[in-house]
C-alpha cells in the first residue's frame, strides 16, 4: 500500500508520499523532507497517540520521509498518514489494500483525530491522480464528499484505521465509516454578512437600479456621496440579490475557504456568493494574500462574490493599487522567496467613498472645511488606473425625510429573480467560453456577443467622442449596455441601453466626482 498525504501550499496544492523505514538503533523518530515545526512535532503526538490507542510503538529508529523533498511541508494534516505508514511498516496492520491511499488528519494524544484544512483540494488532487481510497477525519467527511466521490471514508480515532482498511479489502462493513449524508450535497447556505433587504431602503431608485445592473453582469461599481446617504447599506443589500453559484463556482469557492481554514465544521459546498468587507486597516497580506505560510487573502475569499471596501480612500494607496491586477485578471499571483502561488480572485469590486475627508462637500446646509488640495489628495489614492476599471459610478444623496411616507419598495427577492434570469441568459450565451458573465467579455468577443442596432451604434460613437475616454472605458460601456439589455431579455443592444450605460459611466471621466454631488 502506498500512502499519500497532501500539502495545501497553493490553490491546487501538492501530493506528498509518506515513506517509513524502521531500522536498528536508539529508539526515536526522524522526519525529513522539509518539514515545518508542526510536522516535526508529530513525532511526539505519534508515540502518545499509538500508545494510548493500544498499539505497540515500534522499537528501533524510525525514519519518515515526506516526498518530494523540495516542497515545504506545513501543518498537522500529515499526522494520520505518518501513523498509518508506521503501523503498516511495522506489521501492526497486516491487511492492507494494494492501491494508493490518501490519508489526512491531525492526531491528538488520546488517539482521536482532529479536522484539518484544505480537504476539498486534497480530494480534487486525489481524483486527478486516480487515488482509489481517501481517508479523512470524520468532521471533514461532508466537505470531502462534496465532489461526489464514493470512495471517501471518515474515522474519528486512529484505532478505527485497521478496521477500515480491512473492510475496504474485503468490500464489507464500509457503511460503519460513512455518514448518513455522505453522498448527498451538504450545502452551506450561510452568508458572510447579514442580508439587508432593498425593501427596507427608502428612495434611491437610481442607486438600486445601478446595483441591479452591476449584479446582473458582475460589474465593478463605485458609490460616492456625503455620509448618511445610504452607500454602505445599499452595498450590503447587494448580497441579497446575487444569484446562487453554479456547481463549478461553488467547488472553487469552497476549496478556497477550506484552504484558509474558514469552512464551518461539517459544512459542504458554499452555494451562495461570498460577501467580504475588510476594514481599511487591513494589511497587504490580509487583502491580497501571503504571509509566512501563504494563505488566500480577501480578494480570493471574495472569489465569485463581492469585495466591498467601505470608506475606500481611507485604505492605503499601495493597497488600493494592488487590486488592479486581480480585478482585471481574476486571479492573484503571490511571489515569495523560493515559492510562488496562484489563487483565484474573480471578484466584483464595490467601493464606497465620501466626497472629501470631512464628508460635507456637496451636502446641503453643511460647511466643508477641506481645502482643494486635501480633496485632490483624498481622491488621488484611488488613482486613474484603478478607477478606469470601475464600470459603474453612482452618486448618492441623503434621502429626504418625507420619503418615509412613500409607498412600499421592491423586495430583494423580486430584483433577484430578474437578475437570475439575466444570469441564466449569460451562462447559455457563453457556454463553452472561459468566461460566464458580461464583465469578463474579452475585447475580441464584443462584436460576437454585443450586437447593436444602427441607432445604438450611432449614439455610442457620438457619446465616446464627446467624453474623450480610454479604450477600456469604451469597452466598459458596451459590457454594461449588454447587462442592461439582458435585464429586459433583449438580444440586441438598443439606444436606451447605451444611454443608460453612458449615464452610469460618465461620472469622474471629465470632471471631479464632487462636481456631480
Amino acid at each position: 500500500m502506498t500512502i499519500t498525504s497532501f500539502t495545501s501550499n497553493s490553490f491546487d496544492g501538492k501530493l506528498v508520499r509518506v515513506e517509513v523505514d524502521i531500522r536498528r538503533g536508539i529508539p526515536g523518530v526522524d522526519i525529513i523532507g522539509l518539514p515545518d515545526g508542526a510536522v516535526l512535532e508529530s513525532r511526539d503526538r505519534l508515540r502518545a497517540a499509538l500508545r494510548n490507542s493500544g498499539f505497540e510503538v515500534p522499537k528501533g529508529r524510525i525514519l519518515i520521509n515526506l516526498a518530494p523533498a523540495g516542497i515545504r511541508k506545513e501543518g498537522a494534516s500529515f499526522d494520520l498518514a505518518i501513523a498509518a505508514a508506521v503501523l503498516v511498516q511495522s506489521g501492526v496492520i497486516s491487511t492492507v489494500p494494494s492501491c494508493e491511499v490518501m490519508i489526512l488528519g491531525e492526531l491528538m494524544l488520546s488517539g482521536e483525530i482532529r479536522p484539518v484544512t484544505g480537504v476539498l483540494s486534497a480530494v480534487a488532487a486525489a481524483a486527478k491522480a486516480d487515488i482509489s481510497l481517501v481517508i479523512v477525519p470524520g468532521q471533514n467527511l461532508a466537505e470531502a464528499c462534496s465532489l461526489g466521490r464514493k470512495d471517501i471514508y471518515g474515522i474519528k480515532t486512529i484505532s478505527e484505521l485497521p478496521s477500515l482498511l480491512t473492510a475496504f479489502v474485503h468490500g464489507a462493513g464500509l457503511k460503519d465509516f460513512e455518514n448518513e449524508e455522505t453522498h448527498q450535497e451538504n450545502e452551506t447556505e450561510d452568508r458572510i454578512k447579514p442580508q439587508v433587504d432593498f425593501c427596507d431602503i427608502k428612495g434611491l431608485p437610481f442607486v438600486k437600479r445601478a446595483l441591479e445592473i452591476a449584479a446582473a453582469g458582475r460589474h465593478n461599481a463605485l458609490l460616492f456621496g456625503p455620509p448618511g446617504g445610504g452607500k454602505t447599506i445599499c452595498s450590503r443589500a447587494l448580497s441579497g440579490i446575487l444569484p446562487s453559484l453554479d456547481r463549478k463556482e461553488a467547488i472553487e469557492v469552497t476549496r478556497i475557504y477550506s484552504a484558509a481554514g474558514m469552512l464551518p465544521e461539517g459544512a459542504g459546498l458554499i452555494t451562495l456568493p461570498p460577501f467580504r468587507e475588510p476594514h481599511h486597516s487591513a494589511s497587504e497580506e490580509g487583502l491580497i494574500g501571503g504571509g509566512r505560510t501563504v494563505k488566500p487573502g480577501e480578494v480570493s475569499l471574495a472569489h465569485k462574490g463581492v469585495l466591498f471596501l467601505d470608506e475606500t480612500p481611507e485604505f492605503s494607496k499601495n493597497l488600493l493599487q494592488s487590486l488592479r491586477e486581480p480585478a482585471e485578471e481574476g486571479r492573484v499571483d503571490i511571489a515569495r522567496a523560493g515559492r510562488s502561488c496562484i489563487y483565484p480572485a474573480d471578484f466584483q469590486l464595490i467601493l464606497a467613498a465620501n466626497p472629501c475627508p470631512c464628508g460635507n462637500l456637496g451636502k446641503k446646509e453643511a460647511v466643508c472645511v477641506c481645502s482643494r488640495k486635501e480633496v485632490l489628495s483624498y481622491w488621488k489614492k484611488l488613482g486613474g488606473a484603478l478607477l478606469d476599471r470601475i464600470d459603474i459610478r453612482i452618486p448618492v444623496q441623503p434621502t429626504a425625510v418625507d420619503i418615509y411616507s412613500a409607498g412600499d419598495e421592491e423586495k430583494s427577492s423580486s430584483i433577484r429573480n430578474r437578475i437570475c434570469r439575466a444570469v441564466e441568459l449569460q451562462r447559455k450565451r457563453y457556454n463553452g467560453e472561459p468566461f460566464s458573465r458580461n464583465a469578463r467579455i474579452p475585447q475580441g468577443k464584443l462584436k460576437q456577443y454585443c450586437g447593436m442596432n444602427d441607432q445604438a451604434e450611432k449614439t455610442y460613437l457620438e457619446a465616446v467622442r464627446k467624453m474623450n475616454i480610454s479604450s477600456r472605458a469604451c469597452v466598459s460601456i458596451i459590457k454594461t449596455a449588454r447587462s442592461i439589455a439582458d435585464l429586459r431579455f433583449g438580444e440586441i443592444i438598443n439606444e436606451d441601453d447605451i444611454l443608460e450605460a453612458v449615464q452610469h459611466r460618465r461620472y469622474g471621466e471629465q470632471d471631479f466626482f464632487w462636481s456631480k454631488i
